[in-house]
């Protein structure tokens, strides 16, 4: 099996290919996580890289590095960049020994590093999907790295967390038979696969997915809770 570092490497690069199709005039977009725009959700991203990058470095006091700023205008720029630093840092030699400090998910830690690297892979998965929705384009992940996602996200609580202001992910969507693992993970993490940020003839955004993804226009989005059943995600 491919070892877990790998899978996120190709989740992480997957969504650099997605990003780099972001223009600085698309930035206002809105987006899947309700009340981001295109560019807060790559604010998030990029800090996101920045922080877990420091995490495997060693750092375990410095939250200033999870800190959003403005994504400028070069956005795909911006992101490739951290994506790059994000990568090092995790192929490091002896990484994988390592506790990283995640101060944003339950009391910070440290979580080991296969752990904290797995909130990683899910984040980026379930992040460039929301970028591509954005753009209104399709994309695909490799096949691996979708089920390591999907396993993850069948471990997420479900209830009350998912119900406040700023939880990480909204209640889940209904489950048929037929569905791809990618939509599967999706509707798991209170995505409408079918999200679309063109208006409907009613004259707004898709209303399924809009009251399914309640999430705030705040800084602390964990979709790193998805790997960690035991983190509460209020």
């Amino acid at each position: 099996m491919t070892d877990l570092v790998e899978l996120n490497r190709r989740a992480v690069q997957r969504s650099v290919e997605i990003v780099d199709a972001v223009s600085a005039d698309q930035l206002g977009w809105p987006t899947p996580c309700a009340g981001w725009t295109l560019e807060d959700l790559l604010g998030h991203m990029i800090a996101q890289h920045h922080g877990f990058a420091a995490a495997a470095e060693g750092n375990t006091t410095d939250c200033m590095v999870w800190e959003v700023h403005p994504v400028g205008d070069d956005p795909a720029g911006a992101y490739a960049a951290a994506a790059d630093h994000v990568l090092t840092a995790f192929a490091a030699d002896g990484v994988l020994d390592r506790g990283f400090w995640l101060p944003e998910v339950r009391d910070g830690g440290p979580f080991p590093a296969p752990t904290a690297i797995g909130f990683h892979l899910v984040d980026y998965v379930v992040h460039g999907w929301d970028v591509a929705a954005s753009l209104g384009v399709d994309t695909t992940y490799p096949l691996e790295v979708v089920a390591t996602a999907l396993s993850a996200a069948e471990q997420v609580p479900t209830g009350a967390p998912r119900e406040v202001p700023g939880a990480s992910f909204a209640p889940p969507f209904p489950l048929g038979a037929d569905q791809s693992p990618m939509h599967r993970m999706l509707l798991i993490l209170g995505r409408s696969p079918t999200w679309s940020n063109q208006p409907s003839p009613q004259g707004h955004l898709d209303p399924v997915s809009e009251a399914g993804q309640r999430r705030t226009p705040v800084p602390t989005d964990r979709a790193q809770t998805a790997a960690d059943p035991a983190h509460d995600t209020a």
